[in-house]
């Protein structure tokens, strides 16, 4: 157990160079990847990853709702109308075709991803609000997304909102439902699985990207510039206006740093899921999901970095500031 967790605190400190590593290996050796890792499997692999999340959570978790409502209903607010907006207005600026259009619109219109909730303690954010918000995105999600994608995608493809509701229950809410149980009736045993956990979503992030690049390797390999551009351009502005909305409404630094990343980084992993089950005509459309599993978690890791840095910073002005006063 112990050489299982040391892999995993492994993996999850280096996420973002494996999610790459992976995205390359299938975009040059597509064929052996295929027959190996289908896109058929990605609700499923959603699912696991969904579940390993349910088990990291607690009703305290919940509590952050109500000692911080301002902070929580701020979050959740720019989470559903930021990301949504500006994935729209990308796909209006780069005239992209509908099929990626609709990719880039799901990328925007799904909750908080898994990452953010490591991205903010690296950052040295509010963890517990980033869990509380991770954790209320995602339970509004089955019907917040559907109408979403039904609003700024539903003139130019058919959007099923029942179906779409229906899948996000299954491969998000269920496995996250049946995770938070196991934890609050098998304390001990959720907390001995708990070291492991960062592996588990690591490896199902990994093989969704490989499913993904490697069935559409052709396509991508004529498209790749764009789409990273896009999703860049998506990702870096959500970290942007999320911080900039923490301070129009005067929350602490700690807490802008949260809501950043928390805007800024996508559950790509369920809009992939989605657009290979309800868009499965449209193969392009789950390759920004793709994409930005890969990116956010670099760019996460880099923009932690510096958020860390200038906390720091904060803090020893505050103590000069303080040490000046009593001189």
């Amino acid at each position: 157990m112990k050489a299982l967790a040391k892999i995993s605190d492994f993996a999850g400190k280096y996420m973002a160079i494996i999610a790459l590593v992976v995205a390359i290996i299938a975009l040059v050796f597509p064929e052996p990847v295929s027959a190996v890792v289908k896109t058929s499997y990605v609700n499923l692999l959603l699912g696991v990853v969904m579940f390993g999340m349910g088990m990291t959570l607690k009703l305290a978790d919940f509590k952050v709702v109500f000692t911080k409502p301002k902070a929580v209903v701020t979050g959740v607010l720019a989470q559903f109308v930021i990301m949504p907006v500006l994935a729209f207005l990308l796909t209006v600026v780069f005239q992209l075709p509908p099929e990626l259009a609709v990719g880039v619109i799901l990328v925007g219109s799904c909750p908080g991803g898994t990452s953010s909730n490591v991205m903010t303690y690296l950052a040295r954010g509010d963890v517990a609000l980033s869990v509380g918000m991770t954790a209320c995105t995602t339970v509004l999600a089955p019907v917040v997304t559907p109408l979403l994608v039904l609003l700024l995608a539903g003139q130019t493809v058919d959007v099923n909102v029942v179906d779409m509701f229906l899948s996000i229950v299954q491969v998000v809410l269920v496995p996250i439902a049946l995770g938070f149980l196991i934890n609050y009736f098998f304390e001990k045993a959720a907390a001995a699985c708990a070291s492991v956990l960062p592996l588990v979503s690591v490896v199902g992030i990994s093989l969704i990207i490989m499913a993904v690049v490697a069935a559409n390797q052709a396509k991508l390999l004529t498209v790749g510039p764009l789409i990273i551009a896009v999703v860049v351009l998506h990702n870096v502005l959500g970290y942007a206006l999320g911080y900039l909305a923490g301070r129009v409404l005067r929350l602490s630094k700690a807490q802008r740093r949260t809501l950043s990343i928390e805007v800024g980084m996508q559950n790509s992993g369920l809009a992939t899921s989605l657009a290979t089950v309800h868009f499965a005509a449209m193969p392009l459309a789950a390759v920004p999901g793709a994409v930005f599993s890969v990116w956010h978690n670099i760019s996460g890791a880099v923009y932690a970095n510096i958020l860390a840095r200038s906390a720091g910073k904060d803090e020893g002005d505050a103590a000069d500031d303080a040490e000046r006063a009593t001189a």
